[in-house]
């Protein structure tokens, strides 16, 4: 064991500080100078990692479900009331729905209808916040031999999530769509208008692009447009709520701060175009009279 006298451990010390700001500074000039490098390194790194992140994760899953057990234990009584008089109702649309069924399936014999291939996904877990060039994303665990790509698109339980920007063996990082940089071509259902969903790193992204002459309603749906071919149309996303007059958000579906299971979708869909900047809408009538350029979706200029 070797034995350093105080003056030497003094300077050793002292040393740590700028030799750690050297590190940081060469470390960054090097993410500027290569960033095909850095970003390969960082997703070595993430897929190395991934599945400790998965380990150390599910003793606090099992505690917290242990919890939450705990918790509804003494409400089985109110719960079981409810869940009767839900199924009462249940049984009542299940008829409704076999009638419904059998009725489309009857006309879409006689239309001659081709229905619309059904895409492939996979079930991913998502394992934590991932640090890396945008403000809200995550990094999900995959298999070795799985078979996911960029751009692909993904949903929770609930509704649209995001779009998966990096792809390693071993994991793959989702940028959400309430990122500053994401830009979603929507559709209002009840408005009937088109606008541009944009995040602004909250939990409820910002309504941009929509007619001056048309303006969202509170509460109404909101999904997916397939115009710019970024994504298919009619995937739901939230509802319209207005935070402050004349400025509409969108409350999503997805419980973007607190996912656990993502399923990633393959659309076909492989290419991508930097969002341009926000900027204010054109009223329709002056839409009409040609083509204004819009933001594509999930990307970073």
């Amino acid at each position: 064991m070797i034995h350093l006298s105080i003056q030497v451990r003094q300077a050793l010390v002292k040393a740590i500080l700028p030799v750690l700001f050297l590190l940081s500074f060469l470390i960054m000039m090097l993410g500027l100078a290569q960033p095909k490098v850095v970003e390969n390194v960082r997703l070595k790194v993430t897929d190395f990692l991934a599945p400790a992140y998965a380990l150390v994760e599910q003793p606090f899953e099992k505690i917290q479900s242990f919890l939450k057990e705990l918790l509804y234990f003494g409400d089985l009584t109110a719960e079981n009331r409810r869940l009767r008089e839900e199924n009462i109702k249940l049984r009542r649309w299940y008829h409704t729905a076999m009638g419904l069924a059998e009725e489309n399936a009857t006309l879409k014999n006689q239309l001659h209808w081709i229905p619309e291939p059904t895409p492939s996904f996979v079930t991913a877990r998502v394992v934590m916040d991932a640090s890396g060039i945008y403000n809200k994303a995550v990094l999900v665990a995959l298999g070795p031999n799985h078979n996911v790509h960029s751009f692909e698109i993904v949903l929770d339980a609930s509704g649209l999530v995001g779009r998966v920007t990096e792809v390693g063996n071993r994991s793959a990082r989702i940028l959400l769509i309430n990122d500053n940089s994401s830009r979603i071509p929507v559709v209002l259902m009840a408005s009937h208008a088109q606008a541009i969903m944009a995040g602004d790193n909250s939990l409820t992204p910002r309504l941009i692009f929509y007619p001056e002459d048309n303006h969202p309603i509170e509460g109404e749906k909101v999904t997916t447009d397939s115009q710019t071919g970024a994504l298919p149309s009619g995937i739901p996303i939230g509802i319209v709520h207005y935070e402050q007059p004349g400025k509409p958000v969108v409350i999503p579906y997805a419980t973007l701060d607190n996912l656990t299971l993502v399923r990633i979708f393959d659309y076909g869909i492989n290419s991508i175009v930097a969002p341009d900047a926000p900027t204010r809408a054109l009223p329709s009538s002056r839409l009409r009279r040609g083509p204004v350029a819009k933001p594509s979706l999930l990307g970073r200029g």
